[in-house]
């Protein structure tokens, strides 16, 4: 199987499965002498972590990071990063339904399609296990960004359920198992989801990702797009379906006026903008307000509720998934979305540092 690294300077290679002994990570491209250890890593692993509330999967997973290589004396050394997660808490037999049928909604049918063969167990490659691995990449990514850039996320919908923009906390996302920023819309969610996961099935969400103090410049007009390569990592997490930057989809029904972000010189001499429809992103290349972005997360696939569907012998027969799954996939994929939210960044940081060391260019290459 190919296509398991993403980024250019700031690269990252996953490896491993979700009933496997192991899941890890190699990280290129890291400059040296950061300070780096385990204890900067496993706190964001830990907000993703299962089993931390009735609301997420009950698979009992400490997900403790271990630095393998890369790291010398409490910093980088400038050679690949390589970290590691053992599994502790597999149950395959929980499996043994979906290794002779394909589940709907998801990679089942499609990975035998195109590989020939696939692992059932939790779902294997696909399953969304692998995104820890994102999560440790993205704790390194927000050393290179340095303090000055906070990234942040919260879910800002559940199924039918959005929040109320004008109780929008911040300091609230941590304080509930949903990472919700309404306070008051917490009660409503949890007694809405207990009793979807009553009934077997499942909802989805809408993240919101806010990425603060990015300097201006970074991106490329053309085929590096600092959007697109946000879209593309984010469509890239398990579950995504749909991603939109800045207004998004409602910039359709404003007129240009309305949509406009209009430009001044403040009284420091600073420019400064008068909305953000653009989510801190024009022409590809970041503005220097803050980047919002937004995902939907459609409702988890492995549901006890019977699907129709057919098995490996081409049958048509009904399926429902046993063992444990998370209701709502969208909670655990917030700290997901701002990692790689981070790493995006990140290798565009260090893009542009490229870039800009070029001071005195070079005079001997033909004018055509």
């Amino acid at each position: 199987m190919s296509h398991n690294s993403f980024g250019h300077l700031f690269r990252v290679t996953t490896w491993g499965e979700s009933h496997g002994p192991a899941i890890g990570c190699v990280i290129d491209g890291c400059p040296p002498r950061l300070p780096l250890s385990e204890a900067d890593i496993q706190p964001f692993l830990d907000r993703r972590r299962p089993g931390q509330s009735k609301f997420t999967t009950q698979r009992q997973e400490p997900d403790a990071v271990r630095i393998l290589s890369g790291v010398y004396q409490g910093q980088t050394t400038g050679t690949p990063i390589a970290l590691l997660i053992e599994n502790t808490d597999q149950r395959s037999k929980d499996y043994a339904d979906i290794a002779r049928a394909y589940r709907p909604g998801h990679a089942d049918y499609t990975y035998t399609v195109k590989y020939g063969i696939r692992d059932p167990r939790g779902g294997g490659r696909s399953s969304a296990r692998e995104t820890a691995m994102r999560v440790a990449a993205g704790a390194i990514a927000r050393r290179i960004l340095g303090p000055g850039v906070i990234i942040r996320g919260a879910l800002v919908q559940l199924g039918a359920r959005p929040i109320a923009r004008d109780r929008f906390d911040w300091a609230e996302v941590e304080r509930n198992p949903f990472f919700c920023p309404d306070a008051d819309a917490v009660p409503d969610w949890e007694a809405h989801l207990t009793e979807i996961r009553r009934q077997g099935s499942s909802l989805g969400a809408v993240i919101e990702v806010e990425a603060l103090g990015v300097p201006p410049g970074l991106g490329a007009p053309i085929y590096a797009k600092l959007d697109a390569d946000l879209a593309g990592a984010l469509m890239g997490i398990n579950a995504v379906k749909g991603v939109e930057i800045g207004a998004g989809f409602a910039a359709a029904s404003l007129t240009g006026p309305e949509n406009a972000d209009p430009m001044h010189i403040d009284a420091a001499g600073q420019v400064s903008f008068l909305a953000n429809h653009a989510g801190g992103i024009l022409g590809g290349i970041s503005t220097g307000q803050p980047i919002i972005a937004r995902i939907a997360v459609k409702p988890t696939s492995s549901i006890l509720v019977p699907v129709a569907t057919i098995d490996q012998n081409g049958n048509n027969t009904t399926l429902s998934t046993k063992g444990r799954h998370d209701p709502c996939v969208g909670i655990r994929a917030v700290p997901v979305a701002e990692a790689m939210v981070a790493c995006v960044l990140a290798d565009h940081l260090l893009r542009q540092n490229a870039y800009s060391h070029l001071d005195h260019p070079r005079t001997d290459i033909p004018d055509y």
